[in-house]
């Protein structure tokens, strides 16, 4: 099982490779998860590279956030400078980018990040569809989850092993951008979920506020289950966090042994908020996850200090290499070096002359020979052959050992050839339709009204999960499109619940599915329906469009953290749909707040699992909380989206404008679909434009 560790910058990356990685991850330039990062110039980069292979660690380059079309052509060349310095592989998020990769640089492994929320057998399947050679699964999966996907799964597995957990599914948090227009998807996340909240109980604290996860205790069970890699969390924090933690995963996996409760001890002085959490791994998630650190916490000079120690010489990580020498009459010297895998150099030196007073010895050879303090390797084997009375000055043969190993180092060093091909052209722009007409997304049963069907929407979506709570039978056929909507979140052991409730939408009329998740998609076209791509899936260029396109699918929701003058330059013919009214969802948790808080009772049609519930923060703002899918909670935006009385969404080339009603009274569903429908009037109040005019960075 390989050992992935962090690197946010040269002496971090050192620090890991020092203490035992087996590969590692690194962002070059601004398109990472982790721009906060100081990150690596190109040419820091190339050397890592280098330093890194010749050590015999892999190297993965970090390309995983959205991007826009304007962005791509640089991400272009950060695939071809990835192909050319001879990147182990890129971890990538963004579908267009994706499929850019796999024309360009066709030889360039590509793994899938976890911002892609990648947590069913049939989403790692996908990802392989697309060329995927491994995905890093979501962090909220448990044992059984994860063994029943590496057991079926075409492709290698990565799991996250230590380090911080997000409250939100990774690549589907909105909560910076809509609140401080700092991205997670986009690599600058604010971290707003470490901040004080209170839920309905009206006790303020750190709901959101997850303990960082550590599985030392479990490496035997992931190593057993096929587990390929094993990802160490942390490309912001200090190269001694990073050493400390790498080092001690390293002598885990090596000796295949359980920690110690010293090595326990020393990972939480590392840094640990109020100390770890396994819940998710064990399948229980609960109010015992939730930890916080407090500014002051000191720092463990001590622990950090033997770190240091330890990585600053650069002496641990060695390669172990066999040399063999000729020193034969009347011919040159040779020396040739020779790694564990096989590569060799041979160098040339001097012709040896006739001794003249102390001749050369196979042990005094070796001893010279064996001298190689300041380079990446070790003697493993010297074999010398000298012929009796023959002389070489010391420097001649220093210089033949320094050659050799000089020529080893640029063999091990150097990038492989791999073929690069021009990038295909740009999707042709479509013709725009004129004015959008109108889709609604409703939450509750009652929401569906005949006073509302009056208003003739196009397209109505209606949640898998509370599919039994709507009558659509009365409105069929009167030219409104009924979709059902697949929940963001489905694990393998919720399929076949998830698969009941979209034969039951089907039964009832539903002719389409919009989904979420990439893993949903063969799911929903098993099932009959016609495929509409929702904004889970985060589409945020024209590449991204194609990829959906090519897919089959009839539409796609874009990413609601675009402008509207990036949506009106995408590019490609597949009908795209926006938000434009509602409360933006901020953060699907496998945490389920309304559980920690008020219990669970998600049979109960008057329990709290069906009621609407607050989460308030310290400034007074309160986020509507909601049961979804799979006993989870989904908290939307304080603020409601409302852009009725502004035309820009109309000029966009938009297919389809979405109201999205969730906490709306049925009268309230009808009154804006009427403003919207007439131009907007005066717009009401605490009403927010979202993220449509300043976007994000």
């Amino acid at each position: 099982m390989e050992l992935l560790a962090p690197a946010g910058h040269w002496e971090a990356m050192v620090a890991a490779v020092q203490s035992g990685a087996d590969s590692v991850y690194m962002g070059c330039g601004g398109f990472n998860a982790r721009r906060g990062a100081k990150n690596f110039t190109p040419e820091e980069f190339a050397a890592a590279v280098a330093y890194c292979h010749l050590r015999g660690v892999k190297v993965y380059m970090t390309l995983n956030t959205l991007l826009t079309d304007r962005e791509l052509p640089q991400a272009e060349e950060y695939l071809r400078n990835a192909s050319r310095w001879g990147v182990d592989g890129v971890i990538v998020q963004d579908w267009g980018l994706a499929a850019l990769a796999r024309k360009v640089t066709p030889e360039l492994p590509l793994h899938g990040s976890t911002q892609m929320t990648v947590h069913s057998l049939e989403g790692v399947e996908a990802a392989a569809e697309m060329g995927m050679r491994c995905v890093v699964l979501s962090r909220e999966l448990g044992r059984e989850d994860v063994e029943y996907i590496c057991r079926r799964s075409p492709i290698a597995i990565e799991v996250f092993a230590h380090g911080a957990l997000c409250m939100c599914y990774s690549g589907q948090c909105a909560m910076s951008a809509l609140i401080g227009e700092r991205s997670g998807n986009r690599g600058t996340c604010a971290q707003p979920c470490r901040l004080p909240y209170r839920m309905d109980d009206g006790k303020t604290g750190h709901p959101l506020s997850l303990k960082d996860a550590c599985l030392a205790s479990h490496l035997g069970e992931l190593r057993d289950m096929g587990v390929s890699i094993l990802k160490l969390e942390g490309r912001m924090k200090r190269p001694e966090y990073v050493s400390v933690v790498t080092s001690i995963y390293a002598a885990l996996l090596r000796e295949n042994r359980r920690p110690t409760a010293e090595e326990l001890s020393r990972l939480e002085q590392a840094f640990s908020r109020q100390g770890f959490t396994q819940d998710y791994w064990l399948g229980r998630p609960g109010p015992a996850m939730f930890g916080t650190r407090g500014e002051k916490t000191p720092e463990p000079t001590e622990l950090f200090q033997a770190a240091r120690a330890l990585y600053e010489k650069e002496t641990a990580r060695t390669v172990p290499v066999t040399l063999t020498a000729a020193f034969r009459s009347g011919e040159p010297t040779v020396l040739t070096a020779e790694d564990p895998q096989g590569r060799t150099f041979t160098a040339s030196g001097p012709v040896p002359e006739a001794a003249r007073t102390r001749p050369l010895t196979e042990e005094d050879l070796c001893q010279r020979l064996s001298k190689t303090g300041g380079t990446a390797f070790v003697p493993e084997e010297v074999t010398v052959t000298v012929e009796e009375n023959l002389s070489l000055p010391a420097s001649a043969v220093n210089g033949l050992r320094r050659e050799a190993l000089e020529g080893l180092a640029a063999l091990r060093s150097t990038p492989p050839v791999r073929r690069e091909e021009p990038a295909p052209p740009m999707p042709e722009k479509a013709v725009s339709p004129a004015e959008p007409v109108f889709s609604l997304s409703l939450f509750r049963g009652e929401q569906l009204t005949g006073a509302l069907m009056d208003l003739s929407p196009a397209l109505i979506y209606l949640p898998a999960e509370r599919i039994e709570e709507f009558t659509i039978a009365p409105y069929l056929g009167h030219g409104t499109e009924f979709a059902v909507t697949l929940p963001r979140i489905c694990t393998d052991h919720q399929r076949e619940a998830l698969m009941d409730l979209l034969k039951k939408a089907g039964d009832m009329g539903c002719v389409s599915a919009a989904v979420g998740n990439i893993g949903q998609v063969s799911m929903a076209r098993e099932m009959g329906f016609a495929l509409r791509g929702d904004y889970g899936l985060n589409i945020f260029n024209s590449r991204s469009l194609q990829v959906l396109e090519d897919m089959g699918l009839i539409s796609a929701c874009l990413s609601f953290e675009l402008r509207h003058q990036q949506i009106r330059d995408l590019r490609g013919q597949l009908p795209r749909e926006a938000i434009v009214y509602g409360r933006l969802p901020l953060m699907v948790t496998e945490n389920c707040l309304i559980r920690n808080t008020l219990g669970c009772k998600p049979r109960d049609l008057t329990g709290p699992c069906r009621q609407v519930h607050r989460l308030t923060d310290r400034r007074g703002e309160q986020f509507p909380v909601l049961s979804v899918f799979g006993c989870r909670s989904e908290i939307q935006n304080g603020a409601t989206l409302y852009l009725g009385d502004k035309p820009e969404y109309r000029r966009c080339g938009l297919t389809y404008a979405r109201l999205r009603f969730t906490t709306e009274s049925p009268a309230e569903c009808v009154r804006v679909l009427e403003d919207y429908r007439s131009g907007g009037g005066e717009p009401p109040q605490g009403i927010t434009r979202g993220l449509f005019y300043r976007g994000v960075e």
